[in-house]
Formats: structure tokens, C-alpha cells, sequence
């Protein structure tokens, strides 16, 4: 494959993660303009990520059936409509009145709740695609480069120039951030028409989902690190979304920030991604995949708990910047490893087994996010019941880490 076809499927990566980005702040704060409920908050963000739970096996399943980069344009589209339909809903029912605990509109609510929702849906099978489409583009002993370089330019839009540029636009009208997304769909269904080349895997028995979904359970099973490290990954997720949706209220009332400001946290702390995608080969290389892995997921512990403690933007900003370079150094190790392991036929399926168990948990950390704060209300001042999630997540860190570190020494030695 050309380096121009990678060229072209990185920035379309690229594009469609600064889409992602710019409705990082967007979908959140505007969320927060609706009501003040910390749960009715996260709930818009579990509907972007509850789809993972019920799609990812029938995504597995249809990637190994299909062309991968047709799937991949398919679904850029649809969430192009989607954030277009956000925009236009947002933009008649403007101005919105302050926020209460109740719901300030409760049809626009609503219709977020569904864009958002069907957003989810279509990168399900958008990313299970482009996971599973990469290694037909680079060779095998290039692939942690390649993770990383394309992470790096990922992270550049989803964390980096996305929030940032979300926040500025969201102060600027409410929906110009969906609308700018829309565009940014647009332009990468266009790059992903010029890839050329045969990415549909060869069919080796008569179809039958049954069938085929075995095989992935089956082999994803009898792969002890892939089960340790999808395990890990699915705890980790759910601590990681549990403290950012409660970041949001957090960097509002406690600290103080507007929505630029907010984006702007979340840009700095994305430099610390763009440089864990960048060296994390050279990290790798120095310590190995096992030693780089269990540091890394150690690291968490210290990061929820600056996260917590942060005394105001900037320090908040290099938390967050020295946690997302360990995430992405680990991400190097999980993701590069799984697609050398697992054979090109099943690598749709086994993906979406693991990334069930990854991702599934996700949509669990946002709603105990939003219930931790409620019940911390109960006894504690506003201000101290913000942080509850944060400090629960650290606790949840440490143990992860310590059981981890032992399922990552098995896996390793007896892979």
C-alpha cells in the first residue's frame, strides 16, 4: 500500500477526530445549559457511548463481511446528518433560558439525546473498521509507528485543536460546533473515496453469523494477555469517563472557568496525548511492551487524584497532559499488539469482543459519575460532592493497577 493512501486515511482520522473533539466541549456544555442534574448531564454523553454495549459484536461480525472502507464512508456520512441535525435543532430553539435542575427544554434534550445516539451507533462500526483496515496499509513490524503517529494527529483534533476550537465556537453561537462537525464528515468522506485498494477480507466458509461470531469468542478465549489486557482496558475506561463528565461541573463551580477555558484544559492536556503517540514506540523499545504497559496503567492513581486536587487551570492542564501520555503509551502497547496477534479474517471480530469489554464499561463510569455526586449531596457541600467522583476513580486506579500488574506478568510470560 502507498504512503499516500495512509496519508489520506490519517487525515481523515483526522478530521473526523476534530469533529469528535469540537463536540467534546459542545455536546457536555451544552448539556449544562439544559439543566443542572449531574446525571441528566452524563446521560447525554452514555448515549454516545451505550451503542459500544449493543453494537460491537454485529459490528465485528459485519467488518469481516464487508468492504472496510465502504463501511468507513458509510458511516462518516450518517454521522455528518446527525451533527447537521443538531444544529439545525439547536438553532430553533435559541436563546435558552438559565438553567435549573429541572430541564430548561426538554425537546431540544431530547433531540441532542437522539443525534447523539445515533453519532454512537455509526462510530461502532466506523472505528471496529478503521481499527481492523489499518494493518492492510502498513507492514506488520511498522505498526506501533504507525499507531502512533496516526493516535498523534487523532489527538491534534480530538483534544488539542477540537476542544479548544469547540469551546471558542459554542461561545461564538450555540450551533456552530455541530455544524463545523458536519463539514469536517464531509471533507473526510471525500479522502477516504481517493483510498484505492482491496480491504474486504476473503470469505473462507459459507457465511453464518453463529458461526463466525464462535470463532472470535473462541479465539479471543484462548488468547490469555488479549483477555487481560480487554479486561483492563474496560475498568480503566469507565474510571477514566467517570472523572471526565465530572469535569465538566467541576471546572464550572468549583473552579470558576468558562467554556474557552475549559476547552483550552483539555487542548494542554492533549499535548501530553500528541507526545505519548509520538514516542511511544521509543518508550516501548526501552522498557518492553510488559514493564511499558503496567507503568503506565499505574500512573492513573496520581493522575485522578491531581485531577481532584488541582488548585486551578494551569496545574489542572499538566495533570492532564502527564495522564494522557501514559494512556496513549498504553494504547501503543494494547491496540499494536492486537492487530499483529489476531489473523486478518477474524480481526473484525475478535476487535469488537475486545473492544465490548473495553468500551462497554464506559457508558457505567458516566451514570456512577452522575449518581456519586448525587448521593455525595446528601452530606457534603456542593463543592466537596464534585470531586467525589475523581477520589473514587483513584481508589478504583490503585486496586486496578495492583491486580493488573499480576494478570500483565501471566499474560506476557505465557504468551
Amino acid at each position: 500500500m502507498t504512503t499516500t493512501a495512509f496519508a489520506r486515511f490519517v487525515a481523515a482520522s483526522g478530521l473526523t477526530n476534530l469533529a469528535d473533539g469540537i463536540a467534546t466541549v459542545a455536546w457536555a456544555w451544552l448539556a449544562s445549559l439544559l439543566t443542572r442534574d449531574p446525571l441528566l448531564i452524563a446521560l447525554v454523553a452514555v448515549a454516545l457511548r451505550l451503542p459500544w454495549f449493543f453494537f460491537a459484536i454485529p459490528a465485528g461480525v459485519i467488518t469481516d463481511r464487508v468492504d472496510r472502507r465502504l463501511l468507513i464512508l458509510r458511516m462518516d456520512m450518517l454521522r455528518g446528518v446527525a451533527f447537521a441535525f443538531a444544529a439545525v435543532a439547536i438553532w430553533t430553539a435559541v436563546p435558552l433560558a438559565p438553567p435549573t435542575t429541572a430541564l430548561t427544554q426538554p425537546g431540544l434534550y431530547i433531540a441532542i439525546l437522539s443525534a447523539a445516539t445515533i453519532v454512537g451507533i455509526a462510530e461502532v462500526f466506523r472505528d471496529n473498521a478503521a481499527q481492523t483496515m489499518l494493518p492492510a496499509l502498513v507492514p506488520q513490524d511498522r505498526l506501533e509507528k504507525a499507531n502512533g503517529r496516526l493516535w498523534s494527529v487523532e489527538l491534534v483534533g480530538n483534544a488539542l485543536l477540537g476542544p479548544a476550537l469547540g469551546a471558542f465556537l459554542i461561545a461564538a453561537a450555540l450551533p456552530l460546533p455541530f455544524a463545523v462537525g458536519a463539514l469536517a464528515y464531509v471533507a473526510s468522506v471525500f479522502l477516504v473515496l481517493g483510498i484505492a485498494g482491496q480491504f474486504q477480507p476473503a470469505p473462507t466458509q459459507t457465511r453464518n453469523w453463529r458461526r463466525e461470531l464462535k470463532e472470535g469468542f473462541q479465539f479471543l478465549w484462548g488468547a490469555q494477555l488479549l483477555r487481560s489486557l480487554a479486561w483492563i482496558t474496560g475498568v480503566w475506561n469507565l474510571l477514566f469517563q467517570m472523572v471526565m463528565i465530572a469535569l465538566v461541573l467541576h471546572v464550572q463551580e468549583n473552579l470558576g472557568l468558562d467554556a474557552r477555558a475549559y476547552g483550552l484544559i483539555l487542548a494542554a492536556g492533549a499535548l501530553g496525548g500528541i507526545a505519548g503517540g509520538w514516542w511511544g514506540d521509543a518508550v516501548i523499545t526501552r522498557l518492553g511492551p510488559k514493564r511499558t504497559a503496567q507503568w503506565m496503567l499505574l500512573a492513573s492513581f496520581p493522575a485522578f487524584l491531581g485531577i481532584a486536587y488541582a488548585p486551578g487551570p494551569i496545574a489542572l492542564a499538566v495533570v492532564l497532559a502527564a495522564f494522557e501520555f501514559t494512556g496513549l503509551v498504553w494504547n501503543t502497547v494494547s491496540v499494536s499488539y492486537r492487530q499483529r496477534k489476531i489473523p486478518d479474517a477474524l480481526l473484525g471480530r475478535v476487535n469488537s469482543l475486545y473492544r465490548l469489554l473495553a468500551w462497554g464499561m464506559m457508558p457505567v463510569g458516566l451514570l456512577l459519575s452522575g449518581l456519586i455526586v448525587r448521593i455525595a449531596e446528601g452530606t457534603l457541600a456542593r463543592d466537596a460532592a464534585l470531586t467525589a467522583p475523581f477520589l473514587t476513580a483513584a481508589v478504583g486506579a490503585l486496586m486496578l493497577a495492583l491486580a493488573g500488574w499480576r494478570a500483565l506478568d501471566r499474560g506476557f510470560a505465557a504468551d
